[in-house]
């Protein structure tokens, strides 16, 4: 909150002192307005998702998920925020995990869940937008080792196919 009160005056002190300038003035004074909006709605998004993502987890927890693993997506991709990855005992346990999950976030908190793979049970994703949910049994979370895939650091990868000698 401290964030959010510190960027109001900015916006209001900037355009007083634009004001006078002129034409020059008007232009920055559009800029100043929509960068002191946009901070505090990506902090918003933030706490949102990781609000999300404990609500997940203990849901998952209750339905007796094994070895529930939280991965944080920030500066890796923009598809999600968190990835979560749950384990089942079984197919049908599986798909009653995120059967229960997309009903829970439904009726509870007005998400409406995209959810795919509840027909094999093998591996069923929940997609809420903000957080990836991912269950799955045990061999077919072995095969795919999205822990592996996802945990590590992008930012040491050196990502230039061609580079000039």
């Amino acid at each position: 909150m401290k964030s959010v009160k510190t960027a109001k005056p900015r916006a209001k002190k900037k355009p007083a002192k634009k004001a006078a300038a002129g034409s020059a003035g008007k232009s920055s004074k559009k800029a100043s307005p929509s960068t002191a909006k946009k901070s505090p709605q990506k902090k918003n998004a933030l706490q949102k998702a990781t609000g999300l993502q404990d609500v997940i987890s203990a849901t998952l927890d209750a339905d007796k998920a094994q070895d529930i693993v939280c991965i944080p997506l920030k500066g890796k991709t923009s598809i999600a925020d968190y990835m979560i990855i749950a384990t089942g005992t079984s197919s049908r346990h599986v798909a009653s995990m995120a059967r229960n999950l997309r009903d829970k976030l439904s009726q509870e908190h007005k998400i409406k869940a995209r959810v795919e793979g509840l027909e094999s049970g093998d591996w069923a994703i929940i997609d809420t937008g903000d957080v990836m949910v991912h269950l799955f049994r045990a061999e077919v979370r072995a095969f795919y080792d999205l822990e592996k895939l996802w945990g590590g650091d992008f930012s040491t990868v050196n990502y230039t196919r061609y580079q000039s000698v």
